[in-house]
C-alpha cells in the first residue's frame, strides 16, 4: 500500500481567506493525506483511494492517474446536499 499526499485544500470563505492571507503567506497550506491504491491495466494505470472508494480513475502515467484522483477527489467536495440517485443498465 502507497501513501501519497494529495495536496487537498480546506474550504474558507472569501472574506476569512483574504482577511487571513496576509498571515499565512509565511505558512504552507494544511494538506490532508489519502491512501491511492493502484495497479496498471492493459492501456492505463487505474487507481481508487481507500478511504473514499467511489472515487476510482485512470492515467497514462503514475503521475496523471495522480492528478486524477485528486481532481475527482475535489469534484466529489462539490456535490450538494440535495441531489438525485438514478440506477442505471451496464
Amino acid at each position: 500500500m502507497v501513501t501519497y499526499n494529495i495536496g487537498v485544500r480546506p474550504k474558507i470563505s472569501l472574506v476569512q481567506r483574504d482577511a487571513d492571507r496576509s498571515k499565512k503567506r509565511e505558512s504552507a497550506p494544511m494538506e490532508k493525506k489519502l491512501t491511492m491504491n493502484y495497479w496498471k491495466g492493459e492501456c492505463f494505470w487505474l487507481g481508487k483511494l481507500l478511504e473514499h472508494p467511489e472515487i476510482m480513475t485512470q492515467g497514462e502515467t503514475l503521475e496523471e492517474l495522480e492528478e486524477n484522483l485528486r481532481d475527482a477527489y475535489r469534484l466529489m467536495e462539490d456535490v450538494p446536499d440535495s441531489y438525485e440517485i438514478k440506477e442505471i443498465a451496464l
